[in-house]
This record gives C-alpha cells, sequence and structure tokens, in this order.
C-alpha cells in the first residue's frame, strides 16, 4: 500500500517523508499555495507609480539625485534578479548615480561571485554593488541618538546618498515579528554596535517579541526609532509564495506600505493548528535560508510553537554553509557543557555580544524541546551546538514516535517558516 509523503524542504531540493498512518497521526501545515503574480513586472510598475502614503518613486527621485537601495544578503530570497533592473528602469537618474548596499548586518561578506548569483552578472557589472560592513568604524556615521541615549551609527554608503531606498520581502520573523521594511535598514546597514543594542537579552526575551506580532513588539518598535533617524525615502517590499515566486507588490513610505504588506501576510502565512504536538517535523524552507545553523534558528523557533513541553523537533536544513565559521553563535554554545549553562551565561552578561540573540533564542527551544537535525554539518559541530546529528530524516522521525508511542501526533512543517503555526 502506497501512503502519503511529505516533501520537506532541503537545499535546494526536498526530502520525502512517508507519512503512515498506521504509525502516526500526521498534520501537514503547509504554505497555501498562491499563485505567482500574472505580470510581476507591472505590479511593479504600479506599486511605485500609485504607492502607499508617498509620491510616485518619479516623483521622489531627482534627476540629480545620488541613490542608494539596501536590499538583503544571500542568506534571504529577495528576488533581486528581477526587482533591481525594474528598479533601474523606474529610476530618473543614470545607472552610475546608483549604489546598490548589501544589507549584511552581522552576517560576513558575500563574495563577487555570490553578488553574480543574487543580482546576476550583468547587473553586477553595470551597477555599484557594495557589502555594508558593520564592524568597520570609518564606514559607519554617526545619525543621533534613541530616547534612552544611545548613539545611532548607520552605514555611509546609505546615509550620505541623497536619496535611499529599502528594498525586501515580507514573511514572519521569529522576534522581530515581520520581515522587511525598516528591517532593511536596521540591522541591515546598522553600526555593530547598533545591532548589539536591537538585539539585547530583555528584547528578544520579550513575549510580544514574536512571530507575527508588529505594533505591540518592543524589538519592533526600538527598530522603528532607530530608522527614523535616517529613514528610506521610499520602501519596495514583496511576498512570496514557497517556490519563491513573487506574488503582491507593496511600495512607498517604509512604514505604512510595510504595515499593510504585513496585514496580507498575516492572512497568509499563519495558520492555527488544534492543539500541541509531541513530535515536530520541520524545515528551515530550503535554500538560501537554510545555509547555516545560525539561519535555521528561524525554523526550529517556529516548530516549537507548537511543540509540547519535552517534546521532539526533528529538523532538516542543509547548512552547506556551516554553522557558520564567523561569527560568536558555535563559540558561545561550545563554551558551556549544557543548554541550561548557556542560559545563565546568557542571563549574566551586562551587555550583549555577537550572535547571542540567536543563541538565545536556541536555548528557548532547547529548553523545552529535543532537537534533531539532519545537515550537511560534522558530528561534532552539531554536538557542541547542543543538537542532535541524524543521518536519515525518516529513521529519525520513526525513532521519536517509537519513544512516545504508535498512533502519536506528529505535526509536520514541509517549508519551515514560510508558515508559522499557532495553537488557536
Amino acid at each position: 500500500m502506497t501512503h502519503p509523503i511529505a516533501y520537506i524542504a532541503y537545499g535546494e531540493g526536498r526530502v520525502p517523508l512517508e507519512l503512515d498512518p498506521a504509525l502516526a497521526d500526521w498534520r501537514v501545515v503547509s504554505p497555501r499555495m498562491e499563485a505567482p503574480h500574472e505580470e510581476p513586472h507591472a505590479a511593479f510598475i504600479a506599486a511605485c507609480r500609485h504607492p502607499v502614503g508617498s509620491p510616485p518613486l518619479r516623483d521622489v527621485i531627482r534627476p540629480h539625485d545620488r541613490v542608494v537601495i539596501s536590499t538583503a544578503d544571500g542568506t534571504r530570497p529577495v528576488p533581486n534578479r528581477l526587482l533591481i533592473p525594474w528598479l533601474l528602469e523606474e529610476l530618473p537618474v543614470p545607472t552610475e548615480q546608483v549604489t546598490v548596499v548589501l544589507g549584511t548586518g552581522t552576517h560576513r561578506p558575500n563574495t563577487p561571485e555570490e553578488i553574480d548569483a543574487i543580482f546576476g552578472p550583468d547587473v553586477a557589472k553595470t551597477v555599484r554593488i557594495v557589502n555594508h560592513d558593520a564592524y568597520d568604524p570609518a564606514r559607519n556615521i554617526t545619525v543621533g541618538r534613541t530616547a534612552d541615549g544611545v548613539e545611532v551609527r548607520l552605514g555611509r554608503d546609505y546615509v550620505e546618498a541623497d536619496k535611499r531606498i529599502a528594498l525586501g520581502f515580507i514573511e514572519p520573523h521569529f522576534f522581530a515579528g515581520f520581515s522587511g521594511g525598516p528591517k532593511a535598514v536596521a540591522p541591515g546597514v546598522a553600526s555593530l554596535e547598533t545591532i548589539l543594542h536591537l538585539h539585547r537579552y530583555e528584547l528578544i526575551a520579550h513575549p510580544d517579541s514574536v512571530w507575527g506580532v508588529l505594533e505591540e513588539n518592543p524589538l519592533h518598535r526600538t527598530i522603528r526609532e532607530i530608522v527614523a533617524l535616517c529613514p528610506p525615502e521610499f520602501l519596495v517590499n514583496v511576498t512570496l509564495n514557497s517556490d519563491k515566486a513573487v506574488t503582491r507588490v507593496f511600495a512607498g513610505h517604509y512604514l505604512e506600505a510595510h504595515r499593510l504588506g504585513c496585514a496580507y501576510v498575516r492572512e497568509q502565512a499563519m495558520a492555527p493548528v488544534e492543539r500541541s504536538f509531541p513530535i515536530v517535523v520541520t524545515s528551515n524552507s530550503g535554500h538560501p535560508l537554510d545555509q547555516n545553523l545560525y539561519q535555521s534558528v528561524k525554523g526550529l523557533s517556529a516548530a516549537a510553537r507548537i511543540a509540547q513541553e519535552g517534546g521532539s523537533i526533528v529538523m532538516a536544513s542543509a547548512c552547506r554553509d556551516g554553522i557558520p565559521a564567523h561569527g560568536r553563535f558555535r563559540q558561545i554554545l561550545a563554551a558551556h557543557d549544557t543548554i541550561e549553562e548557556v542560559d545563565a551565561y546568557l542571563r549574566s552578561r551586562a551587555t550583549p555580544e555577537l550572535d547571542q540573540w540567536q543563541v538565545q533564542v536556541l536555548v528557548q527551544v532547547r529548553k523545552r524541546c529535543a532537537v534533531d537535525i539532519y545537515s550537511m554539518l560534522p558530528t561534532e559541530d552539531v554536538v557542541a551546538c547542543k543538537l542532535n546529528p541524524v543521518a536519515d530524516l525518516a529513521q529519525a522521525v520513526r525513532a521519536r514516535i517509537e519513544e512516545v508511542g504508535k498512533g502519536a501526533p506528529v505535526a509536520v512543517l514541509p517549508d519551515g517558516p514560510i508558515t508559522i503555526s499557532y495553537i488557536e
């Protein structure tokens, strides 16, 4: 007898998982498969010429302006190959007056090969494209202070432009509520010190710093406060389906257009379930988000929302870029013997350190659940990060079911954090 199969996103492909009804009570939570926009280029033009809360893009930008476009780096599926050429056509300035800044935040710089892949070689040859550098004080400029007196520094390329455009895509975010909008600026092109202020322990730990919460989210309020010191003059955000195809375009004022897009995404990407589950199978939505373990914390956080206390999460995430090697994520986790000791260390710190926010979310997940991960990572790296390495996804799921007993309720999130489940 053949059984239904769930195809779990993994790298640029998928891993099959047989859903044998004699083995478990399966609950598959998949994205609403919205069809791609039939004419995304036309939708882009319409959005830029009839924006939300802003004059049309062509009226915002003057022919003499030096324009900067802040967009995501290679860890995000922003369709830059489409959007940048369309923006260049719509801007009333020559290409040599345009700079594209990759909003790397604290991530490593993108290589020339990766930049070719992100934008296409033709765009990469004709437009100035630079990696933001959060670590170089000379590359960041003070733009003001927050209400509590913290100095805010943003990238020189962004600040010194005559006009600034924020480019991105909107999806639920595990502690900022939603991606897109002002996140293209902070943390995208912020200095390390500004990023650390934005990711301090109490903000990450706040119960409203969570998937799908925007206005009441204290972390997102901090983002807005920072970005208001040097805001973009225009925003273009898109929404994507599970095939990473454009479904909608939102353009205009960087907060108003973003709010409209978030309301749409909330309806499309958040799915109620009737109960918690002792076992949750998930992914990190495949490439490019599952390039490393650091990013894979997003998928674990999404799964933990519907996992029972003391339950298990089984994740498929390729992690072809490692943990990664740069940053402090592995070092913080590996420096302590238990997840409780990691948590105590984070709580003891007076000021945040690089990558502690991602460790903090992983600690929250691990204190709640065991985590098995099917990946390309070396066993010692997985163990150092307080996770269980598995060589076969299906066997790992079966083993967890055997622990609970036949007929165990199992939730399956084939596309990971593309769809965010919550208990209704």
